[in-house]
C-alpha cells in the first residue's frame, strides 16, 4: 500500500557541466565570430535572388503587399511561398531603407540566432562542451555560410526548426505543456516561411516526447496533439485569411493556378516537389528511378554526397550516423525519460527522415535546401565526439571513434577531389592526417597526447568545411540558385551556373535566359548596388577587367540580354532606368515584363512598380489577356518590355505568349540600350 501512495520518480534531470569560467567567453567568441565572418563581403551579394528581393521592397512601400508578400506594390501576383521570411526582411527595409545591407543582415542574425539555440539546445542535455562543438560546426557548414548571407525563406525555417527543438528539449525536461505548445507555434510560423517543409522534422520532435516525456502515456499523446494545434493555429490563421479574402481585392497566388494558396501548398509547394508532377514547373518532371537522372539531379540513397550537394553538407553525415549508433549504444540502460537518448532520437530523426526525403523527391530539388540538414549533423557531431571521447577508456568506444575518423578522411578526400584545383595539398594534409589520427584514435593514448589528438581530428572534420565556406565568403552568390565552395562539375540549378552560384560565362547560348550585369556605375543612385559590369566573382583579366568590360550600357552579355530570364533578374541601364522613371508615379505598373526575375530588375532599379506576367515562372495565369487590355485601356501600364522569359514548355505559357504577341501586333517597338520597349500609351495608328 505504501508503494502504491508513492509519488512517481522525478524526471531524469541530465547534471551538466556549470560554471566553466571558458563556457561563455568561448560561446562570445564563437558567435561575435559567425556574425563577422557572416558581415564580411556581405554587399557583394547584391539583391542576392532578386525575386525575394523585388517582394521585400514591394513591402516596404506597401502594407498590403507586405501582408501577401506580393512581388509588387501593386499587388498583382505574390511570390511562391509564403511571406515570413519577407517580414523580417521588410521590416528591416522600412527602418534603414533600400540596400543590400538593410535585406541581408537580418538573415545574418538569424544566422548567430541559429548557432546559439542550437548550443543551448545541445547544452541542455550534453553539456558545454557538446553545445560548442556542435553550434561551432553549424557556423562553418558550406550551405549554412551561404544561405544564412542570402534572401531566401531558408534562413528563417532553420532558425524556427531549431527553436522547435530547443523547445521540445524542455518539454521533455519537465513535461509541462507550454513548451509543446511553443514548439507547436514555432512550427506553425516556420510554415509561413516554407510551408510543408516543416513537417519534416515533425516526425522526430513527436516520437522524442512520446518515448521520453516524463508524463504519463495518455497525457503525453494529448500533449502532443495540443501541440498539432498550436502549429494549425499559428499557420492556419494567415492561411485561412487568405483563402477567405475576395479574390478580387487581393493579389494572385504566384505559383497556383487556381488562385489558392491550399493548392499552392498541397501541389507546386507539396505532393508536387515529392512526386515531380508540378503544374507550371521550371523544368520536367515525373518520378525518377532510382539513379535515374532528371533535370533536378539523381534521386537515390548517395544523393546527398553527389558532387552538387556533397560540398554543400555531407562533409559530417558520415561522422552523424555513427554518432547515432554509438550514443543510443551508450544509452541502452537508461531510464526511459533520458534526456540524452531523447536527444538522440530527435537529432537522429531530422537528419534520417529529411535526409530520405532529400534523397528520393522528385520534384524541384535545389542544392541549398540541404541547409535543413545543417543543424542535426552539427548537433550529432557535438554530440558524438564528446560522447566517444568521454568514454575513450572503452575499446569499442576507440574503434567507434577510428570509424567516424576513417569515414570522415574518405568523405573530405572524395569531396575535395572534385574541386582539386582550389587549395590542392588541402586533400593530401586532411588524408595524411586522418589516417595517422584513425590509427592512433584505435589504440589508448597518453593524457599528454590526448589535446593532440582532438586537434588533429578536429582538423580532419572542419578542414574542408572551413575551407569551403571561406571559399563562400569570398565569392559574390546571385540568382534564383546559389551554391557555396568551388565549383564541382555538378549539377547546379539545370546548368546555369558552374557550381560556384555565379553565371555561367562558357561560350553559347542560354536557353533560359538567366540575366548578366552590365555598366559598373550608377549616378542616378550610387547607393544601390551597381546594375552591371563584371558580375562579381567573375574571372578578371590581368588588366583588373572583366571578360564583360567593354559592352555598352544595357548591353549586358549579348549571349543572354539585358532583360533578365527565368533564374536571373534584369539589369537595366542607367538610361532605360531614366526613362522608365519619368512620369512613373502617374502609372500603377510603371512596366510589365514576362516572368517575376525579368520585372524585379527593373522594379529595383526604379523602386516602382513593375507587372510581373505570369508571375516566377512566367506561366501562372495572371493577368489574364483581357486583364492585362484592360489595364493598358486604362492607362495604368506606361511600357511592355519585351525579352522576359519564364519556363520553357509551361502548361499556361499561352497566357504570357498572348500578351506578347497582342501588344507587339498594336504598339511600335524601339530599342533602349539592347532592351526592345513598347510604349503602350502610343498605339499603332
Amino acid at each position: 500500500m505504501t508503494g502504491m501512495l508513492t509519488s512517481p520518480p522525478a524526471p531524469t534531470v541530465v547534471a551538466v557541466e556549470r560554471g566553466n569560467r571558458w563556457e561563455y567567453p568561448a560561446l562570445a567568441v564563437l558567435l561575435v565570430g559567425t556574425a563577422i565572418a557572416y558581415l564580411c563581403n556581405l554587399s557583394a551579394n547584391g539583391w542576392a535572388n532578386d525575386f525575394y528581393a523585388a517582394a521585400v521592397q514591394a513591402g516596404s512601400q506597401s502594407w498590403k503587399a507586405f501582408f501577401f508578400g506580393s512581388s509588387d506594390a501593386a499587388n498583382s501576383i505574390t511570390v511562391d511561398k509564403p511571406p515570413a521570411s519577407l517580414w523580417v526582411m521588410g521590416l528591416s527595409v522600412r527602418l534603414f531603407g533600400l540596400n543590400s545591407w538593410a535585406m541581408l543582415v537580418p538573415q545574418v542574425l538569424l544566422g548567430v540566432g541559429t548557432v546559439a539555440a542550437l548550443w543551448a539546445t545541445v547544452r541542455r542535455s550534453f553539456g558545454p562542451a557538446a553545445g560548442l562543438l556542435a553550434g561551432t560546426v553549424l557556423a562553418v557548414t558550406p550551405v549554412a555560410v551561404l544561405m544564412f548571407r542570402f534572401n531566401n525563406p531558408d534562413a528563417l525555417l532553420v532558425l524556427l526548426l531549431t527553436g522547435a527543438a530547443w523547445a521540445m528539449t524542455r518539454a521533455v525536461a519537465d513535461g509541462r505543456w507550454r513548451w509543446l505548445l511553443l514548439t507547436g507555434g514555432l512550427l506553425g510560423f516556420g510554415f509561413l516561411a516554407k510551408q510543408l517543409q516543416v513537417l519534416l522534422v515533425v516526425p522526430a520532435l513527436a516520437l522524442m516526447y512520446l518515448v521520453a516525456g516524463p508524463p504519463k502515456l495518455g497525457q503525453r499523446i494529448a500533449q502532443l496533439f495540443a501541440a498539432g494545434a498550436a502549429m494549425v493555429a499559428a499557420a492556419g490563421w494567415w492561411l485561412v485569411t487568405v483563402e477567405w479574402w475576395p479574390a478580387g481585392q487581393r493579389p494572385w497566388i504566384g505559383g497556383s493556378h487556381d488562385n489558392s494558396i491550399i493548392e499552392l501548398t498541397l501541389g507546386y509547394n507539396g505532393l508536387g516537389r515529392l512526386n515531380g508532377n508540378q503544374r507550371g514547373s521550371v523544368g520536367p518532371g515525373g518520378e525518377l528511378p532510382p539513379g535515374g537522372n532528371g533535370v533536378w539531379g539523381s534521386t537515390g540513397i548517395t544523393r546527398m554526397f553527389d558532387p552538387a550537394q556533397g560540398g554543400q553538407i555531407a562533409w559530417l553525415i558520415p561522422a552523424a550516423l555513427v554518432a547515432v549508433v554509438a550514443g543510443l549504444v551508450l544509452r541502452g540502460r537508461a531510464p526511459r525519460t533520458d534526456p540524452r537518448r531523447a536527444a538522440l532520437i530527435l537529432w537522429g530523426g531530422w537528419l534520417l527522415v529529411t535526409g530520405l526525403v532529400f534523397s528520393y523527391m522528385a520534384g524541384i530539388f535545389h542544392q541549398y535546401y540541404t541547409v535543413a540538414l545543417a543543424p542535426a549533423v552539427a548537433a550529432l557531431v557535438g554530440i558524438g565526439a564528446t560522447q566517444l571521447w568521454s568514454a575513450r577508456d572503452r575499446l569499442w568506444a576507440r574503434c567507434t571513434c577510428a570509424l567516424a575518423l576513417g569515414l570522415t578522411t574518405a568523405t573530405a578526400w572524395i569531396l575535395l577531389s572534385r574541386s582539386a584545383s582550389y587549395l590542392p595539398w588541402l586533400r593530401w594534409a586532411i588524408l595524411v592526417v586522418g589516417v595517422l589520427i584513425t590509427i592512433a584514435s584505435a589504440f589508448p593514448l597518453a593524457r599528454k597526447h590526448t589535446v593532440l589528438a582532438a586537434l588533429l581530428a578536429a582538423f580532419v572534420g572542419l578542414a574542408g568545411p572551413v575551407a569551403y565556406s571561406i571559399n563562400t565568403l569570398a565569392t559574390a552568390h546571385s540568382g534564383a540558385i546559389p551554391t557555396a565552395g568551388p565549383n564541382t562539375g555538378g549539377m547546379r540549378g539545370m546548368g546555369l551556373d558552374g557550381g560556384d552560384g555565379r553565371v555561367n560565362t562558357a561560350p553559347g547560348p542560354d536557353p533560359l535566359g538567366a540575366s548578366a550585369e552590365t555598366d559598373s556605375t550608377n549616378p542616378i543612385r550610387p547607393d544601390r548596388p551597381a546594375r552591371g559590369g563584371a558580375l562579381p566573382g567573375d574571372p578578371a583579366t590581368p588588366g583588373g577587367t572583366s571578360p564583360r568590360d567593354g559592352l555598352g550600357p544595357g548591353q549586358g552579355d549579348q549571349r543572354r540580354g539585358g532583360a533578365g530570364g527565368l533564374l536571373g533578374g534584369s539589369r537595366p541601364s542607367d538610361r532605360l532606368v531614366t526613362m522608365l522613371e519619368q512620369d512613373g508615379a502617374a502609372y500603377t505598373w510603371v512596366a510589365a515584363t514576362v516572368g517575376s526575375n525579368s520585372a524585379a530588375g527593373y522594379q529595383l532599379a526604379t523602386e516602382l512598380p513593375v507587372l510581373p506576367i505570369g508571375g516566377f515562372n512566367g506561366s501562372d495565369p495572371s493577368p489574364t489577356l483581357e486583364q492585362f487590355q484592360q489595364y493598358v485601356a486604362e492607362g495604368r501600364i506606361h511600357y511592355f518590355i519585351a525579352g522576359g522569359r519564364g519556363a520553357p514548355g509551361g502548361d499556361t505559357a499561352s497566357t504570357s505568349s498572348a500578351i506578347t504577341a497582342w501588344v507587339t501586333e498594336h504598339y511600335t517597338s524601339k530599342e533602349v540600350d539592347g532592351v526592345t520597349l513598347y510604349d503602350l500609351t502610343q498605339p499603332v495608328a
